[in-house]
């Protein structure tokens, strides 16, 4: 049995919604940020055994030259194909859960954020995890923001969205939540509240007897 991680917030959000701003915000508090997107960069560098698997699954067209993922591509393929994402999350996110999982516990802070962009779809991943804060944004706005950002056509960015949970699935599972309108001096207030709240949380957490059991966590296959 591992020891629950002391307190975790999971910070979630739809594509382009804005959780590196609301991260590095948090950062400036001195909070460490645990992002599942760089997981994933880690967990598939060239020998490792999750981008074995997708060699596998996928074929080398799928890697570059020096053997790295070639993302870009990866990305057309899988929002072009809803089955071959299935299987490419199916591949690798154990991988990238057990990353998240043992940099939470050894975090040393008084809290830390987990950067999650698909916790919706494995939510029953992370029991361990104390609160979920959602970054919303309306759909106009992500849609702007995500063909900018990826220099991609609107076409692609809607297939994108689709692809993903619907904001009223995030906004069901959040305990918190920030409205990123793009207004950075609100973003800021807000970010600073809710530090306050998560360090009160925390030291809550850590005065309970009755703590939840240890989470015998899924073992990185």
């Amino acid at each position: 049995m591992h020891a629950r991680p002391a307190f975790v917030v999971a910070l979630t959000g739809g594509i382009a919604s804005g959780k590196d701003t609301v991260s590095r915000c948090f950062e400036a508090h001195g909070i460490a940020i645990y992002d599942a997107d760089w997981a994933a960069r880690e967990v598939t560098q060239p020998g490792t055994e999750a981008l074995k698997r997708i060699i596998n699954i996928f074929g080398h067209q799928v890697i570059k030259t020096d053997g790295q993922l070639d993302r870009r591509q990866m990305r057309q393929h899988i929002f072009a194909n809803p089955k071959a994402r299935q299987i490419l999350e199916a591949s690798i996110h154990p991988y990238i859960r057990c990353w998240l999982y043992q940099h939470a516990q050894a975090d040393t802070g008084p809290y830390c954020l987990l950067a999650i962009p698909l916790l919706v779809e494995c939510l029953e991943h992370y029991r361990w995890i104390h609160r979920v804060l959602l970054v919303d944004v309306d759909e106009t706005a992500q849609i702007k923001r995500l063909m900018t950002r990826d220099d991609i056509d609107e076409d692609l960015a809607l297939r994108m969205l689709a692809a993903q949970s619907s904001r009223q699935q995030r906004l069901d599972i959040a305990d918190d939540v920030i409205h990123n309108n793009g207004d950075s001096e609100k973003l800021n207030a807000r970010v600073a509240t809710l530090h306050t709240q998560y360090l009160a949380l925390a030291h809550q957490t850590r005065k309970k007897t009755g703590i939840p059991r240890p989470y015998d966590h899924e073992k990185q296959p």
